[in-house]
């Protein structure tokens, strides 16, 4: 129970504190603002990974969860109750910021940084950015957390750098998500476009994830020339 609970309060911390920045920075109307809010979720990875990595492993995302489960690493029971609990993390940390916002005098803007398809135009467009990005994450953690080819105790630190890489191609298009439970939060306290778009934001990651699997075991099979 104690690793179900950890990627819990991991992906509420990872909620609270990436999307509470996008709010705070009113990400996306200025350079500063993008950069500080892709290095608020990577940072937030980070520190999530050498505080319950040991318990859990830090997935804290449904995509990462399922490409896990897919490299035959953990059992189907676990990675639904990880999922299961992630999403409970999500609204919980949505469910924070949102009262952060709601009492705040003379607060506008999106109150829990919600994710939409806006800015790439279409669902479809939406779709291709955040499976390619989340595929390339997922390989990422795939790579670094692999226990012969992985990089150890460095693990934590490269997915959580790449994390803020494919913020900043993401975000002009998508907000950047790569995590059905980081949108799904935000989303039900949003509503309107948000709740629209969510189909987009839950299966292209996790369409994503499935993929960075299959790469990564033809990578990871692959003799070394």
């Amino acid at each position: 129970m104690k690793k179900y609970l950890a990627e819990m309060v991991g992906t509420m911390v990872l909620v609270l504190m990436g999307c509470g920045t996008a709010v705070s920075l009113a990400c996306g109307t200025d350079t500063a603002s993008v950069v500080g809010t892709a290095c608020a979720f990577g940072l937030a990875v980070v520190a999530m990974a050498y505080t319950i990595g040991g318990i859990s492993g830090c997935h804290i995302n449904p995509a990462i969860t399922l490409g896990v489960w897919c490299s035959g690493r953990m059992k189907g029971k676990d990675a639904i109750l990880y999922m299961v609990f992630q999403v409970i993390g999500a609204i919980i940390g949505a469910a924070i910021l949102y009262a952060f916002t709601s009492v705040a005098t003379g607060f506008k803007g999106t109150l829990t940084g919600a994710n939409t398809c806006a800015g790439a135009g279409s669902q479809l467009a939406g779709f291709i950015v955040e499976l390619v990005l989340t595929c390339v994450f997922v390989l990422v953690v795939l790579g670094t957390t692999d226990e012969k080819k992985g990089a150890g105790n460095f693990a934590g630190l490269a997915i959580g750098l790449s994390l803020i890489l494919i913020h900043f191609v993401g975000i002009k298009y998508t907000g950047t998500s790569v995590n059905p439970a980081r949108s799904i939060g935000p989303a039900l306290f949003e509503g309107g476009a948000a709740l629209k778009d969510l189909w987009v934001f839950i299966c292209a990651p996790l369409c994503g994830g499935v993929l960075a699997a299959l790469i990564w075991k033809l990578l990871a099979g692959c003799k070394k020339d």
